[in-house]
């Protein structure tokens, strides 16, 4: 009674926030607060309802209906850990999402966007409820025209209609190959019950479970953001106002790493060997791939899009270790690697969520994203610039953030690659850790630049001297999202023991409260007692050293001398001019790349009144998309060429179409009557 008093709450109060928000649409501060006021009860029944699956029972609500359709809801620990994420995110958002919608109040439909925010946030919740693939598909579906419109929310700008142009083509593509891996796992079991799936989906014939999981992993493949199948995120993320960025990059993606467990472990096992090497290459591809691209990219929200590409593959590392360790016939490190894998999806819906609401607060007081336009915000923007450097230090992987942790399992797990029996294991899984440990590196450099040269140093910009902190529920939202980035990483034995009971569902095996190193058994499992002891010191430790600087900034200091500008090579005084650029940080990584980025550069000179006197120069780099000009592109051009041929059948004339019509049914009599006789 408890949990379905629980989940009725939470789909409720979404439904709710829905049609108020259209009920009050004329009104845009009642608007605001009933949408985002909704969505945060909402989620905290949802947090609620979360852990007491997990921690009790799986809750399983039938709907009526044809019988072999079986519609209904089954949420286990798996389905619940994706409703506890949404739900975490949703809450930190939803605040934060009360004061950065000021920003459209008197131009914008307030209340438009608070029934799409509702109805989206509630349509991921059913995707990872639903216990029937017709009733996934419906609400899958939902979910993505719902966040197309979300995406081109400020439609009037010709950029944003291209993204959601991209997007609702990739999603669509996406969802044809589900459903035919869908259409294959019903024909063996019968019934489009996810219940049949998980019953018959190992017993079927070896190309039909091949053809099942590689259209799966086409689909979900699309939806989650992998290389090659990315190419909307970069355009559709950024397109997004920021608070809808932060849950489509932050949870909307992660369903796909749902249905990536769901049907590879639960529905088809995880057995071939081939599936997770193929799975493990994609991550480490991805992951490179991602944040190469992130290093040189300016434009702050687009860099953010991917970044998340490359976080998918490193969760898609260890979703991939996990299915070799479990094909190969060892289940404890398959739980070790599926562990770092939960952990690290975690992690990620936190920090990155964090950094676009910062990038979001960063448009709200600057109203550009262009960081060669931002500078010295820390002065400007004191509380946020510490909130968004947490998020920094988060997705850099450095101790004690959250995002060191879930790497560093994940690190262990590829180098446990040492003790299998299986000689290629031995052989790519430390390739993986080196894939991780460049990809980390490139993660520092490129959040290093971003924070040093957006918030460091002088403003470049109009928009950078007169930024100003943004308003107390964005820094409210954000907030939450930073307590959690350092407690995540404070505390990771409760965190292990908690994703423990989860991925002891689909990998077989629990992990915790043993030797993590092979003991004289032969098993692999967790430092449970080193990492209890270490958390008082951690916490000690940063306690001494808050008190530390606070006792600090009482000393007054005798010797104190008086301080001048600083030298600017030569000038008079030290101006933006001198220093860094973000194309001049990332030049080294262009240069190291350069076969891959293969950049485009252009040197224009302004003239005065002499062709022979330059006033100025501009110097600008372009960094070529690889993969949207040598793959979708010849494809969209041989489709277009395709359907211009069709004009001249199709040519608008009713008396052709009547034409057509009347050849049609001349053949069809000839047939009958030719094969009548």
């Amino acid at each position: 009674m408890i949990n379905n008093s629980l989940f009725s709450g939470l789909i409720i109060f979404f439904l709710i926030g829905g049609i108020l928000s259209i009920v009050f649409n004329k009104k845009d501060r009642l608007a605001t607060y009933c949408s985002f006021l909704s969505a945060s009860i909402a989620s905290v029944f949802g947090i609620i309802f979360s852990i007491y699956v997990i921690f009790r029972e799986n809750f399983s609500l039938s709907l009526s209906g044809p019988s072999f359709l079986n519609f209904g809801f089954f949420i286990d620990r798996l389905s619940a850990f994706f409703i506890l994420v949404i739900s975490v995110s949703v809450f930190a958002v939803s605040i934060y999402s009360i004061g950065y919608t000021r920003e459209y109040y008197g131009r914008k439909n307030i209340g438009y966007l608070g029934f799409l925010y509702n109805i989206f946030i509630l349509s991921m919740i059913l995707v990872v409820s639903a216990n029937n693939a017709i009733m996934f598909l419906i609400v899958w579906e939902l979910m993505s025209v719902i966040s197309f419109f979300l995406v081109i929310f400020e439609h009037e700008k010709a950029e944003t209609r291209k993204a959601g142009f991209i997007y609702i083509v990739m999603t669509h593509v996406g969802t044809g190959f589900i459903l035919l891996s869908f259409l294959i796992l019903a024909g063996a079991g019968g019934s489009f019950s996810f219940e049949s799936f998980s019953a018959y989906g190992s017993t079927m014939p070896p190309l039909l479970k091949d053809l099942a999981f590689l259209f799966a992993l086409i689909g979900f493949g699309a939806k989650a953001g992998i290389v090659p199948l990315h190419i909307w995120l970069p355009y559709a993320h950024p397109a997004a106002p920021s608070n809808v960025s932060a849950l489509m990059s932050g949870v909307m993606i992660k369903t796909a790493i749902y249905m990536f467990i769901r049907v590879f472990f639960d529905f088809l096992g995880a057995d071939v060997p081939w599936w997770g090497f193929l799975v493990f290459a994609l991550g480490a591809f991805s992951a490179l791939t991602g944040i190469m691209y992130a290093v040189v990219e300016p434009d702050i929200k687009k860099m953010l899009a991917f970044s998340s590409i490359e976080n998918i593959g490193i969760i898609l590392l260890g979703i991939g270790t996990s299915m070799i360790f479990l094909a190969s016939g060892s289940p404890e490190l398959s739980a070790i690697a599926g562990i770092a894998a939960l952990y690290h999806l975690l992690n990620h819906s936190v920090f990155k969520g964090l950094l676009f609401m910062g990038a979001g607060s960063i448009l709200y007081s600057t109203h550009t994203k262009n960081i060669e336009e931002l500078g010295g915000l820390i002065k400007n923007m004191p509380i946020m610039a510490l909130l968004f450097l947490i998020g920094v230090l988060s997705i850099s992987a450095l101790p004690p953030f959250s995002g060191f942790v879930s790497e560093w399992l994940l690190l262990q797990s590829l180098l446990l690659s040492f003790t299998s029996t299986d000689s290629l294991v031995r052989i790519v899984l430390p390739v993986g850790a080196a894939a991780l440990a460049i990809t980390g590196s490139l993660a520092a450099f490129c959040f290093l630049k971003t924070f040093g040269i957006g918030f460091l140093a002088l403003p470049r910009s109009r928009h950078a001297e007169i930024a100003r902190d943004p308003n107390k529920p964005m820094l409210f939202g954000m907030g939450i999202f930073a307590f959690l980035s350092i407690l995540l990483g404070l505390l990771p034995v409760y965190v292990v023991t908690f994703l423990d009971r989860i991925v002891r569902d689909f990998a077989g095996a629990s992990v915790f409260d043993q030797p993590f190193l092979p003991g004289s058994s032969g098993t692999v499992t967790m430092p449970s007692t080193a990492m209890s002891m270490s958390t008082p010191a951690i916490l000690a430790a940063i306690l001494l050293f808050i008190l530390i600087l606070f006792a600090m900034s009482f000393i007054k200091n005798p010797g104190a001398q008086n301080v001048y500008e600083t030298w600017g090579c030569g000038q008079p005084t030290s101006t933006a001019r001198n220093e860094y650029t973000a194309c001049a940080f990332s030049k080294p990584v262009q240069m190291w790349f350069k076969n891959i980025f293969r950049p485009v550069r252009e040197l224009r000179a302004s003239y005065t009144v002499s062709p022979l006197i330059k006033e100025s120069f501009k110097f600008e780099v372009h960094i070529e998309q690889i993969f949207e000009r040598y793959i979708y592109s010849p494809v969209s051009d041989a489709i277009l060429g395709r359907s211009r041929n069709i004009k001249r059948i199709q040519t608008g004339s009713i008396h052709a179409y009547l034409s057509y019509i009347f050849g049609t049914m001349v053949i069809l009599m000839l047939y009958i009557i030719l094969g009548g006789s």
